[in-house]
């Protein structure tokens, strides 16, 4: 079984067609999810990029893998250009694991797990990359602090904002035909030679610089969010198509989702929506955690099936090693499930969902009740610069500028009656 995942920089539960976006500018993902099992109750492993990718690639939580803060309450840990930590050696990568089944592993797009030599994608059970250690940030003044690189494999190729363009005031940035190019070249090849392969295509086009490529720009209700929404959307269907044509998608297996929800911080014109959650990235109420999911097998997955598993990306390292008929390490607590029970037979597998800000944790879901020991969104020095992640959804006693503890009774949701947690009971 051939394992392609699509793992997105911070596209909300709310964007897509499938899972209720008014607009419906997403035929393709909305065809994957008719075609195969949608995921509504799916989730990250923290409301960051780093530590949810950390987590989607060891199966663990990140106060297991090293993505967690010890000296800042309750603050998500990441990797920006200016940290020099990254995933541990110790950490089993699953393209570690499953090159012991004969699989050729490649990324596209961003890497976010440290920058430094030792953090090297290729060091990490990866053959080939084409992308970048860090997100498109900037543009910066390369003097005191030079542009982001972009690497093949071992080599630096140029610098976001030099050799790849990206004009802030149009939008315009054809990165994301870069990376479907690059992920249909290497389908192509792998087929060419009957190699297993793992795709990990995590493009970074809805994060904040906001970008899509001309054909797109202003072509969607939304905004230039709308139009990355829009060309990512072509390129999944431009992919799947590709798998079908080269006869391979009986036997290749495509999980779509997200690093963390959408950034409310960035909206409404660059960031994206979340639903009837609350809240969005760096917080841990819904709309931070929980993400847009599609599972696709022709011939395997029953057509059009609804799940409400609890899921989560940890839960992608065990399903993926167990595609690959390998099992997970047993030197190691892994947090993730194999969900292939859930996916090819409908079964529902009882299971929590952690909810960690830092090293806190700050909330558990078990069935539908959701139990938060600590609120927080974030401080009031922050808020009163302006930076709000909860801009409008404000909820007294819930939605707190300080941190709040209710360990000993803890705030409870309903969240089958209550998704957007308005009402404590």
């Amino acid at each position: 079984t051939l394992i392609f995942g699509v793992f997105l920089s911070q596209m909300g539960w709310g964007d897509l067609g499938a899972f209720g976006e008014p607009s419906k500018e997403t035929p393709n993902l909305d065809q994957m999810a008719a075609e195969g099992m949608l995921f509504l109750d799916f989730y990250t492993a923290n409301p960051l990029c780093s530590p949810s990718r950390a987590a989607l690639l060891t199966g663990r939580l990140p106060v297991r893998n090293g993505f967690y803060t010890t000296n800042g309450h309750a603050r998500n840990a990441y990797t920006p250009q200016d940290i020099v930590g990254g995933i541990p050696d110790s950490e089993l990568l699953l393209p570690e694991l499953l090159k012991k089944a004969g699989y050729t592993n490649k990324i596209i797009g961003k890497w976010h797990l440290g920058h430094r030599p030792q953090f090297h994608p290729l060091r990490h059970g990866f053959d080939e990359w084409f992308g970048s250690p860090n997100c498109h940030f900037g543009p910066y003044n390369n003097r005191e602090r030079p542009n982001i690189p972009i690497y093949r494999d071992w080599e630096m190729v140029g610098r976001y904002y030099e050799d790849f363009k990206i004009d802030l005031k149009t939008g315009e940035s054809n990165l994301t035909q870069l990376y479907l190019q690059e992920a249909l070249d290497f389908i192509s090849k792998q087929q060419a030679s009957q190699q297993p392969f793992f795709l990990y295509w995590a493009i970074d086009a809805t994060h904040a610089p906001v970008y899509a490529s001309k054909q797109f720009l202003g072509t969607s209700q939304r905004g230039l969010y709308g139009d990355a929404v829009r060309e990512i959307d072509d390129s999944v269907g431009k992919i799947l198509k590709h798998l079908q044509q080269l006869g391979i998608s009986e036997n290749t297996f495509v999980f779509f989702t997200s690093d963390n929800g959408a950034a409310l911080i960035s909206a409404p014109r660059q960031g994206g929506s979340n639903g009837p959650f609350l809240c969005g990235k760096q917080t841990t109420f819904e709309g931070g955690m929980r993400e847009p999911a599609i599972a696709w097998w022709p011939g395997h997955i029953p057509a059009g099936g609804v799940s409400h598993q609890l899921g989560s990306v940890m839960d992608l390292f065990s399903t993926s090693l167990s595609l690959a008929g390998l099992q997970p390490p047993s030197d190691r607590q892994i947090d993730g499930i194999d969900l292939l029970p859930v996916i090819l037979q409908g079964k529902l597998i009882d299971r929590p969902i952690f909810y960690y800000r830092g090293n806190e944790l700050m909330a558990v879901r078990a069935g539908l009740y959701k139990a938060h020991y600590w609120t927080w969104s974030n401080s009031w020095e922050e808020h009163g610069k302006g930076i709000d992640f909860c801009p409008g959804q404000s909820v007294a006693g819930v939605t707190t500028h300080t941190q709040e503890e209710h360990t000993y009774l803890p705030l409870l949701f309903h969240l089958g009656r209550d998704p957007g947690e308005k009402y404590p009971l």
